[in-house]
């Protein structure tokens, strides 16, 4: 049961009770999803396993109807909430990344918390190994995106912008059934790609350019994350030297994981074999990062991290190179680490 680690730490760090704040961390723990906006929703979970869900009153009845057990507590728009169920704590574990300062005073002033401590890692490290079934969904999500490629692939043509190809993609993709992508749609043509973070514009398509795709679609709250950079025309030596070495970074750094692995070591991999091509300094990010519920999260897969991939974890691997004036490509898959390697999530053709 995933509060029971939750629970351990809370007695570990000798605290009374852990706070969670992040809507999507108190999904993964309730099976209840909601965004309040500027309205508290709260998981209290007691060190003696009491679970209480502080949310908007207008929202009660469909708490009741999800896979929550514990108490509810619902307050009115004009309410306190914290006051309608008053607690006593004296030291309290909260997602130090989230709570913003006026919730911690009202905690301090209704809870009388003379203490605070983070539940953070322990929330991330379970979110980190995924289960079959948050697999399976990251997996379908995979397909979707695979789609969305093909459906921009098949729509490229001459004078065609970068937002019309965006616009095509994210309408013909709902007739898969996906109502959201997981982020901003990424569709960049030739040197305006080189900027890693660029935005879809009026850049109309040439003969003989790179296109670079960035998407994901988000199913049943999982998220997929992928780049294509795809051949229209023939690019030029230079481009496609560059393509050639992000490929070959992308897949020797791919094939070095498994469980066990330093996940900084899959950095370097990769990071090595565009230095020694003479790109470095082109290549400007870390290799990649977790995904699951959000499209980035835990892990950070960088030069910074000595941490080891472990069985469950799903992560991006995405090298890029970025030369102005010259092209920009990117090449990333969603990769889930099997109990002795690894799996390619992403299926789209490179």
């Amino acid at each position: 049961m995933k509060t029971e680690q939750i629970i351990n730490e809370i007695k570990r760090q000798q605290a009374d009770a852990a706070w969670i704040t992040t809507p999507l961390n108190i999904f993964y723990l309730t099976g209840y999803l909601s965004e309040p906006h500027e309205r508290l929703l709260a998981l209290l979970i007691k060190a003696d396993g009491q679970q209480v869900l502080y949310c908007p009153q207008l929202e009660v009845e469909e708490v009741k109807q999800s896979p929550f057990e514990g108490d509810i507590v619902g307050y009115l728009d004009t309410e306190n909430g914290l006051a309608k169920a008053p607690q006593s704590f004296s030291k309290l574990l909260v997602e130090a990344e989230h709570l913003t300062l006026k919730r911690q005073r009202e905690l301090t002033e209704t809870f009388g918390v003379t203490e605070f401590d983070d539940i953070d890692l322990t929330i991330k490290e379970l979110r980190n190994v995924k289960s079959a079934d948050e697999i399976e969904k990251i997996q379908h999500a995979c397909a979707l995106a695979d789609r969305c490629i093909q459906i921009g692939v098949d729509y490229l043509k001459e004078g065609v912008t970068e937002r019309e190809v965006v616009n095509h993609i994210e309408y013909e993709i709902k007739a898969y059934g996906v109502d959201e992508m997981s982020f901003d749609t990424m569709v960049l043509f030739g040197d305006h790609a080189a900027s890693p973070h660029g935005t879809p514009g009026d850049r109309q398509l040439k003969q003989d350019e790179y296109v670079l795709f960035d998407l994901g679609v988000v199913y049943e709250n999982y998220c997929s994350d992928m780049t294509r950079t795809v051949r229209f025309g023939t690019p030029s030596d230079e481009a496609q030297t560059i393509y050639r070495t992000v490929l070959e970074a992308e897949q020797q750094a791919i094939q070095a994981i498994k469980p066990g692995v330093t996940i900084k070591d899959i950095d370097r991999i990769a990071r090595d074999i565009i230095g020694d091509a003479g790109y470095g300094e082109y290549f400007t990010h870390r290799l990649g990062h977790g995904l699951g519920l959000e499209e980035h999260e835990y892990q950070d897969v960088s030069s910074t991290n000595d941490n080891q991939f472990v069985a469950g974890m799903v992560v991006t691997v995405e090298p890029g190179i970025y030369v102005p004036n010259v092209a920009g490509v990117r090449i990333e898959d969603d990769i889930l680490v099997t109990e002795d390697g690894y799996q390619v999530l992403t299926q789209y053709e490179k």
